[in-house]
């Protein structure tokens, strides 16, 4: 069907939009997005998507919060299926996380230039929901006295900067993604030990 011909009407557009958005990232890099061939791989007239996205900006914005929304969706379903035991629960989530940075490394880059270009709070506020889970996690810790008091926000940016570290070198190719699983184990198990709390 020729685009002119296309309908304007989708059932929910904006989530077929997101969805169509994110696979596009992910298998051709955020370069390759534009409203007009998102339209047409949805299969609606090309103007309908700038009732959802004014411009590719709002896509983009839009695309980087319901990133942050899924990332944090995943490590809760992480944490939650570890049981109470604290190192299990570091190593469920950092792995969680390891897995969503490998697997979606395009959107994540969107994710974090987002949150730091000049957007609506909606972006701010998913993005702290979904670091949330590794701030409980922190304060987890210190609780049960695993590890060093002090304060949670830079105990973890320790633990995010080498998960973070693991994933960037599994992405880049650096490191063999068969290793991925023995490098996180071996990074939580470091990060307790170096933070543990003094007896």
């Amino acid at each position: 069907m020729p685009v002119t011909d296309r309908p304007y009407h989708h059932g929910n557009l904006r989530t077929a939009l997101l969805a169509e958005a994110e696979r596009t990232v992910r298998e051709r890099g955020v370069q390759e997005l534009s409203l007009r061939e998102l339209a047409r791989q949805v299969g609606v007239s090309h103007g309908a998507p700038r009732r959802h996205f004014p411009d590719r900006q709002a896509l983009l914005d839009a695309l980087a919060e319901a990133g942050f929304a899924r990332l944090g969706a995943e490590l809760r379903s992480a944490i939650d299926g570890a049981g109470e035991e604290f190192e299990a629960r570091l190593h469920a989530t950092a792995a969680a996380y390891v897995r969503f940075a490998t697997r979606d490394a395009a959107l994540l880059e969107l994710m974090f230039a987002s949150k730091h270009g000049k957007q609506s709070g909606a972006l701010h506020e998913a993005a702290d929901r979904a670091f949330s889970v590794m701030l409980e996690l922190i304060e987890q810790g210190q609780a049960e006295g695993i590890l060093d008091h002090g304060e949670p926000e830079r105990v973890g940016l320790v633990l995010f900067a080498t998960i973070q570290g693991i994933a960037a070198l599994v992405s880049s190719g650096m490191v063999d993604a068969e290793q991925l699983d023995e490098l996180v184990a071996d990074a939580t198990a470091h990060f307790v030990r170096g933070s543990h709390a003094a007896a």
